[in-house]
């Protein structure tokens, strides 16, 4: 059970001591440093998707930056993710990623791409869920949903990462 990976948290939740689980977490942990330090990951997924309506990209890249900052100190490699909508209206979010991506020169796994050649760009009603089916990916009716390209994306990402480590 993950400590940093709950409905609702954004980039700004799991660096706050407020936001933790005190079951797991140590008193002044944040739910990110709970998690790195219960399951010492060599590799950490961030994807965030979740942001305040009208808040600046700019307070998503400095709450980012903390994120990235405290998984690269805990000896882990990140890889970030792009997200598939764009409920802030101009994509800032994901050129925030992409930036950040190369700043810190960590992997970047691009789900828009991926998403976005899907119906509603793997998108449900509400522009934000993605579209569900279960991970059969030689199913091509499955494959019109975004979870399963997501799942598959991932496993591809961290793969392509596996095989720059290895040489």
């Amino acid at each position: 059970k993950s400590a940093a990976v709950k409905g609702g948290f954004n980039a700004a939740a799991v660096i706050s001591p407020m936001r933790a689980d005190r079951k797991v977490c140590n008193a002044n942990e944040s739910p990110l440093d709970c998690e790195l330090r219960i399951w010492k990951p060599s590799v950490v997924f961030v994807s965030m998707e979740t942001w305040w309506s009208h808040k600046p990209s700019e307070e998503y890249d400095k709450y980012m930056r903390r994120v990235l900052d405290r998984i690269i100190e805990s000896g882990a490699v990140p890889i970030i993710a792009t997200k598939a909508d764009n409920l802030e209206g101009d994509h800032s979010i994901n050129a925030t990623v992409a930036q950040l991506a190369y700043e810190y020169e960590i992997p970047l796994w691009n789900f828009w791409a991926a998403a976005n050649a899907l119906p509603d760009h793997g998108l449900s009603d509400d522009g934000f869920h993605l579209t569900y089916a279960r991970n059969f990916f030689d199913d091509p009716k499955r494959m019109q949903n975004a979870w399963p390209w997501r799942n598959l994306t991932a496993l591809q990402t961290i793969d392509s990462v596996w095989q720059a480590v290895k040489k």
